[in-house]
Parts: structure tokens; C-alpha cells; sequence
């Protein structure tokens, strides 16, 4: 018996280790352009307020605060369970990946408080998540070199392409939890994106797949004229 629990702690930690690893080649390899991507880089953002932890104006240009959490989609909720729900990674990957809610929540959960800007103009400020960083996901299916972007798949048949550094951000999670109960169903749950250093229709709700992409590729809203990097501080809403 404590031979094979032995052997078990073995096998997980040596998990750990290849997915810690595997991260960290991954941010390595992206570190440049995530640390002079606009969000951290631009000297002249455009926005009001108190500073972020990024320097950047907590309100971006023509945004205004608001208190409550409105609730926009394509008019379909899907109900999916946890114990339904799935996540693929696949495309420019070594290896594809689907992990299952138990497999989720057996990785290393991160909480964090951050703002969310939506295209429509509102901003909600310090909001509390828990969940997975996106970077350790994508890091599990070791993406190839050609990499550069990500499409994202939801429940509802919605999309949105997603520069690859972007993805990778420390703020960017997969999120399970919102103000220490779990994301409800409205609002993306069980499992959500969330971008907080773009606009937030870059993080997509009901979230199912992971594309690796060799080139960008509009999503549902980017067919639509909206813009394909979505970045706050420089009013970058529309193409």
C-alpha cells in the first residue's frame, strides 16, 4: 500500500515538473514581446484615474466605472455541468491536450484582483477570480515555434483570436471562482477567459478550446469590424 502511493506522489510530482518546466520554456521564449506589448509598454496611454500595477490609467479612454456586472452574449446560454465539461488544446502543438474538471482543479490555482474592461464603454474595477493561469494550459501542449496566436472556442459558437503573448500574461486565467463563489452560469461559468489587459471580448465565456494558430485569424466579433488586439489604453476598439 505505501509502495504504491509512494510511487503515485512520484508520478505527480514529476507532472509538476514537466508542466512547471514547460512553462517556464514557454515564457521565455515570449518574455520580449509581452513585456513591449501596449498594455505594459506605451508612454503615452489613454485613460484617467489611479495608476494599475502596469502604470497604465485604471480607466481607459471612454470607459466609465460601474458597480454591477452586466451581462452580454450572443443570446445563448448553454448549461454545461462540470462533470461535462472539457478542455482541447490543439492545433500548432506538440502534443493536443484535453483535460477534464478534476484535472483543472488538480493544477495550481491562482487568485488574483483585476479590472474588466468591457468594448461597450463600462469598467469594472478590482475584481476577485481564482483559477488557472492560460500560459500553464497552453504550456501542457507544448505549442510549436511557428505559433503566434490563439483561436478561442465557446460553448455558445462564439470565437475570438488572441495574440499568443497576450495569452500568456500572468492576469490572464481560466476562472472557476468570482468573489469566492463559483462563476455562474450568465456570466461565462463553469469556466471562463479573462483578458484584463484587453478588452474584455477577448476573453471568451463557456470556454471549450484552445486553437494554436500559425497566423491570425478573425473571430466572431473581429468579422464584425471589431479590432483584432483589442487594447484599452489606445481606444483600440474598432478596425
Amino acid at each position: 500500500m505505501n509502495d504504491r502511493l509512494t510511487d503515485e506522489s512520484k508520478r505527480e510530482e514529476e507532472k509538476l515538473s514537466r508542466v512547471v518546466n514547460a512553462r517556464l520554456k514557454l515564457m521565455r521564449r515570449f518574455k520580449e514581446k509581452m513585456e513591449s506589448s501596449p498594455a505594459q509598454s506605451d508612454t503615452r496611454p489613454l485613460g484617467s484615474g489611479p495608476t494599475n500595477h502596469h502604470g497604465m490609467p485604471q480607466l481607459p479612454i471612454g470607459q466609465v466605472y460601474t458597480k454591477k456586472w452586466p451581462v452580454l452574449d450572443l443570446g445563448i446560454r448553454p448549461q454545461v455541468s462540470t462533470e461535462e465539461w472539457t478542455l482541447t488544446i490543439d492545433g500548432a502543438v506538440e502534443r493536443g491536450v484535453s483535460l477534464d474538471w478534476g484535472e483543472i482543479i488538480g493544477l495550481e490555482q491562482t487568485e488574483d484582483r483585476s479590472d474588466f474592461h468591457c468594448v461597450t464603454t463600462w469598467s469594472k474595477v478590482d475584481m476577485s477570480w481564482r483559477g488557472v493561469k492560460v500560459s500553464t494550459l497552453l504550456a501542457l501542449a507544448e505549442p510549436k515555434p511557428e505559433a503566434t496566436h490563439v483561436m478561442c472556442y465557446a460553448h455558445d459558437g462564439y470565437t475570438t483570436n488572441v495574440a499568443l503573448e497576450e495569452l500568456l500574461k500572468d492576469d490572464v486565467l481560466l476562472v472557476h471562482t468570482y468573489e469566492g463563489s463559483p462563476l455562474t452560469a450568465e456570466h461565462g461559468g463553469p469556466a471562463r477567459v479573462i483578458t484584463p489587459q484587453l478588452y474584455a471580448w477577448k476573453g471568451a465565456k463557456w470556454i471549450k478550446r484552445f486553437e494554436l494558430l500559425t497566423e491570425d485569424r478573425p473571430g466572431f466579433w473581429e468579422q464584425r469590424g471589431y479590432s483584432d488586439t483589442a487594447h484599452p489604453w489606445r481606444d483600440d476598439r474598432y478596425r
